[in-house]
């Protein structure tokens, strides 16, 4: 299921980034490379209106499905691993407390 979730998550960004680049932040765009053909079909203000509507729509919908994929994720049954050497010679024999330690007297100086 979070393959499916990805898979659409990154479809919708790959559609936002075409549609946040199509755009002309001072209003051109999409509208003004068709030249006349955008206002014999669409107008110029529609055809900013549906990429702005669109960010807005795919900005919405990566939101939801990142959200709702989190849903999915199971908890608590990542794969068991292999046990370390450490953790497996700590598990067969219990520990036993040791002496304390003393310091090792100093050496003497040779003469």
């Amino acid at each position: 299921m979070l393959f499916i979730f990805g898979i659409l998550i990154i479809l919708a960004c790959v559609l936002l980034g075409f549609f946040v680049l199509v755009q002309n932040p001072k209003g051109g765009g999409l509208s003004g490379s068709f030249g006349g053909f955008g206002n014999q079909v669409m107008g110029v203000r529609q055809t900013t209106d549906v990429l702005e509507k669109g960010t807005w729509v795919l900005a919405a919908l990566i939101a939801v499905l990142c959200l709702t994929s989190s849903f999915f994720i199971t908890k608590g049954t990542a794969a068991k691993q292999p046990k370390t050497i450490m953790e497996q010679a700590a598990g067969s024999a219990p520990v036993q407390p040791s002496a304390p330690m003393t310091p090792a007297p100093a050496p003497q100086p040779t003469k």
